[in-house]
């Protein structure tokens, strides 16, 4: 659950929730915030005033002065860049994400998630060496290797080309099967979301506008802010 706000200097007012084993698409024109909302939930960035709670165990409340740093909230983080170790093969960029597990298990652990992803056989190739779909798929195993509480995919596709970012998202729909946490997704693409997501949340100037479901908020929007806000061009990318 995340409530906060602020007048400046990134306006907000948002309130959202998202269950597990739910998918929540983030979706607005470029500057809605959306990209914000998910450094708050991952601690960071701090917002002036408000709370985010995650399973009961709160990692953020600005009146009890609670900011838990990054490495203390279960999140994994896929980023629009991957962020992945150029100089480490596949199997090792899992095995360092793996550090909180026994040494002994690591390696094991590692290779079962690469499975998980359909990598199995490319163990020892680095990210180099991998298509835009693998390191996606290679970005979103490591971030899954942390045994997230939270999942935060910020515009995971938008490196790849259309036809490989159809066969990722048939990937993630199978991937979600598997891993049953919280996932909230940031898209500028509003079929990827209608397609992906259980539910849209609608943002525009740092402000949460509409929640509900795909055909709910697309085919009914609430407010005719809240269609100009679902009237940006497929191609921006979020501030």
């Amino acid at each position: 659950m995340v409530s906060v706000r602020q007048s400046g200097p990134i306006p907000l007012a948002v309130d959202l929730s998202c269950a597990a084993g739910e998918m929540l698409a983030l979706v607005g024109p470029s500057g809605a915030g959306k990209t914000t909302v998910l450094r708050t939930i991952a601690g960071l960035y701090q917002p002036a005033e408000g709370c985010v709670i995650s399973g009961g165990t709160t990692w953020f409340d600005s009146a009890k002065s609670v900011d838990l740093p990054p490495h203390l909230r279960g999140v994994g983080l896929v980023f629009q860049s991957y962020a992945l170790f150029p100089h480490m093969s596949a199997l090792r960029n899992l095995t360092v994400a793996l550090a909180h597990r026994p040494p002994g298990e690591r390696v094991e652990r590692a290779r079962a998630l690469l499975r998980l992803v359909h990598l199995d056989g490319l163990e020892e190739r680095r990210p180099g060496a991998l298509s835009g779909g693998q390191q996606q798929r290679l970005a979103v195993a490591r971030a899954l290797a942390r045994e997230p509480d939270v999942l935060l995919l910020d515009e995971p596709f938008s490196a790849v080309d259309r036809r490989t970012r159809r066969g990722l998202h048939d990937e993630l729909r199978e991937l979600r099967k598997s891993v049953s946490v919280p996932t909230i997704l940031v898209t500028h693409d509003l079929d990827e979301a209608a397609a992906l997501a259980d539910r849209l949340c609608v943002l525009d100037a740092g402000k949460t506008l509409q929640t509900g479901r795909p055909a709910d908020v697309l085919g009914a929007p609430a407010s005719r802010r809240v269609r100009e806000a679902l009237d940006f061009p497929s191609g921006e990318t979020d501030g």
